[in-house]
């Protein structure tokens, strides 16, 4: 701090000084209070006006020569500042101006690149605030996205994927390697709606807090695809550590979350996917405080059906029926019933891998998914749900009615099958989803058979 205001021309407070960061039950860390703090010793000595500096918010690390250099969470902080504080300004660094001005509210946002642009802005005044048009970002779009219509064959994975999308349902998928697996997964994200205004702050917010946000692109503006390795430990999964940050899962918020190679992740990894999958928030406990992170994701998963790979002897598969056991059962039942659709892909035939691919673009497919959303929007207006696979118990007995015969196929499932209750509602859910991609008002027959068949972890020998 010496150093800076001496670099920069002002005089250091002779004697000892003390800088009180009340309130003291609130943890502070990291280099974001060096500007607040040098102020408030330039503020002490009457080289800036006290009063001012009480209605003006700022952010920044001084280095030795006093230039100021970029915080991680400047999103986050503008955007909590305009709902509980009332402030004239904000400065911050300049390189987080552009995310700062996009949540700012009410106050401008003042872009400072050294201390003394910091006391020149309470002296003279002559800083210019940044502003930055929103709804430019907004309408920013990547057109390099990976598209569905390169996809050859895999008529049902590319069904079921259209259904994931339209109801946020979590999907998993089982084949031997080299059938399109990944390159399906991929391409998910590109047949996702559009993230709405809140959504793309609130994942934002996440990037911001971690310093992933680039210069230039202060919003992610388009729905997140993480794919971490399956090396992964359950605190980089799921966030914590000595001072906890968000992991994967909330890097994945509003967005989806790829989990290749399904079984080589660590038993105690896959299992702390279970409460994010159900009410999407983190909870981590740690003797300094609790934690809450967002995580509401789409979760789509891929495997291999034995350890080789190729499940079937006329493939070359050498796999004893033991191995394949211990192999399948490295996923447990608690977690696979939280995967709403289970999609065998097949091995594609000569001719096939020969054929030019003849799948609909991933524009076609958007179009009608962003069409059930609609529908679910409205169904889901007066409540906190945004797709059919937030539905509550009581949503289900609501929206998902059925005639006699429906009930009576569900019920020869639910006992041949020995599906949980919680498998039973995830079948409802994607029957619903089935029902809007038709524009069907009800759930009929054919779409609880459709929903049923993509439960072939619990049809199977796992």
């Amino acid at each position: 701090m010496r150093s800076a205001l001496q670099s920069s021309g002002f005089p250091h407070p002779d004697g000892a000084t003390l800088i009180n960061l009340a309130p003291a039950d609130i943890k502070k860390e990291g280099a974001a209070f060096d500007l607040p703090i040098a102020l408030g010793m330039l503020a002490a000595i009457g080289i800036i006006e006290r009063e001012r500096l009480t209605r003006t918010a700022m952010v920044g690390e001084l280095a030795l020569d006093g230039s100021i250099r970029s915080v991680k969470g400047g999103l986050p902080i503008a955007s909590k500042l305009s709902s509980i504080y009332e402030v004239d300004a904000l400065l911050v660094p300049v390189n987080n101006a552009e995310e700062a001005s996009l949540a700012a509210g009410a106050f401008p946002v003042y872009p400072v690149a050294n201390l003394r642009d910091a006391v020149e802005f309470f002296t003279e005044g002559g800083i210019l605030p940044y502003r930055a048009d929103l709804q430019e970002y907004m309408d920013r779009h990547d057109s390099l996205q990976p598209d569905f219509g390169e996809v050859k064959g895999q008529a049902m994975a590319r069904r079921a994927m259209e259904i994931a999308a339209a109801g946020g349902h979590n999907s998993l998928m089982i084949g031997p390697p080299g059938t399109g697996k990944s390159m399906i997964a991929q391409r998910l994200s590109g047949i996702l709606p559009s993230m709405t205004l809140e959504e793309t702050l609130e994942t934002s917010r996440i990037y911001s807090v971690l310093g992933m946000l680039s210069n230039g692109e202060p919003l992610l503006n388009k729905r997140p695809f993480r794919s971490p390795h399956h090396t992964i430990s359950d605190v980089g999964l799921i966030g914590g550590g000595k001072n906890p940050r968000p992991g994967e899962i909330s890097l994945s918020h509003n967005g989806v979350l790829f989990l290749d190679e399904l079984p080589e992740f660590k038993r105690n990894v896959l299992e702390v996917l279970r409460q994010p999958l159900e009410n999407g928030l983190v909870h981590v406990f740690r003797a300094a405080g609790s934690y809450t992170f967002p995580a509401d994701f789409m979760l789509v998963a891929a495997m291999n059906p034995c350890p080789c790979g190729m499940q079937d002897p006329a493939l070359g598969c050498r796999c004893k029926p033991d191995e394949k056991r211990r192999y399948r059962h490295k996923i447990s039942g608690p977690l696979l019933d939280r995967i709403d659709l289970h999609v065998e892909v097949v091995h594609l035939t000569h001719d096939e891998l020969l054929a030019a691919p003849d799948g609909e673009s991933s524009a076609t497919i958007l179009e009608r998914v962003t069409a059930v959303r609609v529908i679910q929007s409205k169904r889901f207006a007066k409540q906190k749900i945004f797709c059919n696979a937030g539905m509550s118990s009581r949503d289900l007995q609501k929206y998902c009615q059925m005639d006699a015969n429906c009930k009576m196929m569900l019920r020869h499932a639910v006992t041949n099958f020995k599906l949980s209750p919680r498998a039973y509602d995830r079948i409802l859910k994607v029957s619903r989803t089935i029902a809007d991609l038709t524009l069907s008002p009800e759930i009929k027959e054919e779409h609880l058979f459709e929903a049923i068949s993509y439960r072939s972890m619990d049809r199977t020998d796992w």
